[in-house]
């Protein structure tokens, strides 16, 4: 029998309360009761579900166990804007509801073609209704006798288009783990579509899903999407004309790549959207307006830097309102539904007291380096004093060179500390009061790239060094060769961004925090 549905109501905000209908049934697990309800009403990010308690006067108790609630109960949604998903690292945690107007600081019209990560565990998506009831009659048949289905041409057919409109939802590009992920999923969820003559059960359907997807891309880019649509042939230099060259894709973990214009707007009002940021960044206290129009001229943006590759100097000309400590945070916000500077603080501190034991193991000179390098965090024992050790001594560690990254000048000659400024690629600087010692904060913290000062007054390295991440994503660009590494442990450690695929040498050092 098809389970019947349900319905809660949910709390999203004050004075904001919506009802949740599920045709499925009431979800097994706390996790995808979560999913549902940031898929019906277009969440992203992290939140807390939270039950009325009749034990104690109907108050809001963190929601654990399905078992809690029941059809028609009352679940109330908190957005984590902290650490507080990674458990207690020492930090202040702070946990907001979630309103209407704050909304991952995307306007109402990008939530359509908004994307989430990645789910750790793949769920199946809503079949057609006769699709459904093949399959329920063929999983009881397989319960009862064994017996395995062989689904026609129409059947497989609508299942791969339901499970590629799903992928889609996450991932343009899925990788070939991702891709396996789903077709295990699928014979976990309808054990009737288990392939008799695969090892895995699953080959043939992973095969298929991988040139559904293909297909169903190629749909998609002739319909205009335009995270696909800037690979086509015509996009290309004459000279280097063919699909495999220089193709445009997440690498990163993005999760809104390049999305399209939000719904009603144009090329041409977008440009009047930006136009009049240049006037808004000129106003005082005016953050609230830069903040939405910022959102609004999302799309516009990352279209603007995907296809054309502008030189920093020139964006930062036309977009101005991108380069502040709340916007480049907003963007990574946007672009990969993670939060930045809490999340990147709380994975760090949570790794730093293990980090130091393994490092201080470390041989040779790079291992005399690396004492020299943390013997500051005993005499200025500062939460943030312990940090930029960690993450200066992280290079050595990973046999990475950070002097390439690292740049320190003093405050007596603002004059040459410019024009040194000026020859920097990509880079965190710190200016140190000249005659101060461990103690003493530094006079400016700050990010230049191409030369270009991008970010200033960040206040210590470890915030800096978040800040760096989200201006890669925000500007587009790829991680330096010489410290591929250690960008990769800022992406994947601290950011928890593509965290299950690792570099061997990456993944060495998430071992050892573990023994």
């Amino acid at each position: 029998m098809m389970a019947e549905p349900v319905k809660l109501r949910i709390i999203l905000g004050s004075n904001n309360t919506e009802k949740l209908t599920i045709a499925s049934g009431m979800p097994k697990s706390v996790e995808d009761l979560s999913d549902e309800i940031k898929r019906q009403f277009d969440i992203q990010g992290d939140i807390r579900l939270q039950y009325m308690d009749s034990d104690f006067d109907n108050e809001f108790i963190n929601l654990k166990r399905m078992d809690d609630i029941q059809d028609k109960s009352t679940v109330k949604v908190i957005r984590l804007t902290d650490a507080s998903d990674f458990g207690e690292v020492g930090m202040n945690q702070k946990e907001t509801s979630l309103s209407s107007s704050d909304t991952l600081l995307l306007s109402s019209s990008d939530s359509e073609t908004a994307r989430s990560q990645w789910p750790a565990e793949f769920q199946m998506p809503k079949f057609p209704y006769d699709v459904e009831m093949q399959l329920q009659s063929a999983n009881q048949a397989f319960i009862s006798n064994g017996i395995l289905l062989n689904p026609g041409h129409k059947l497989k057919s609508d299942i791969l288009e339901a499970l590629a409109e799903k992928m889609m939802t996450f991932k343009a590009y899925p990788s070939n783990l991702e891709i396996e992920s789903v077709a295990e999923a699928l014979i976990k969820a309808h054990p009737c579509l288990r392939e008799q003559g695969s090892f895995s059960g699953f080959y043939g359907w992973k095969i298929s899903l991988k040139y559904k997807m293909a297909n169903y891309r190629t749909k998609l880019r002739n319909l205009g999407c335009p995270e696909l649509s800037i690979n086509s042939l015509k996009h290309k230099p004459t000279d280097q004309c063919h699909p495999a060259y220089a193709v445009k894709k997440p690498r990163k973990a993005e999760v809104n790549f390049c999305p399209p214009y939000p719904a009603g707007e144009t090329q041409d009002s977008l440009e009047s959207e930006r136009l009049a940021l240049l006037t808004e960044v000129k106003k005082k206290h005016n953050e609230i307006v830069i903040k939405e129009k910022m959102a609004r001229t999302f799309a516009y943006r990352r279209q603007e830097l995907v296809k054309s590759n502008p030189m920093i100097a020139d964006f930062k000309i036309r977009w101005p309102g991108l380069f502040s400590v709340a916007e480049v945070e907003a963007e990574l916000l946007r672009i990969t539904t993670a939060p930045l500077v809490p999340r990147f603080l709380a994975q760090l501190d949570q790794y730093t007291d293990q980090l130091i034991k393994v490092f201080k193991k470390k041989g040779g000179a790079a291992g005399r380096k690396m004492r020299q390098i943390l013997a500051p965090a005993t005499q200025n024992e500062t939460i943030e004093k312990r940090r930029e050790c960690v993450l200066r001594a992280l290079p050595f560690y990973l046999n990475e060179d950070p002097s390439i990254l690292f740049k320190e000048y003093l405050d007596s000659d603002a004059t040459a500390v410019q024009r040194e400024l000026e020859q920097i690629t990509l880079g965190i600087f710190t200016i140190s009061v000249e005659g101060g010692d461990a103690s003493t904060p530094p006079a400016d913290v700050g990010i230049t790239i191409e030369g270009v000062e991008v970010l200033h007054d960040l206040g210590d390295m470890a915030s800096a060094c978040a800040l760096l991440m989200g201006v890669i994503y925000a500007l587009n660009l790829s991680y330096p060769r010489e410290l591929k590494a250690f960008f990769e442990v800022l992406q994947k450690l601290f950011l928890h961004l593509d965290a299950s695929r690792l570099s061997t040498k990456v993944q060495m050092l998430k071992n050892k925090l573990y023994e």
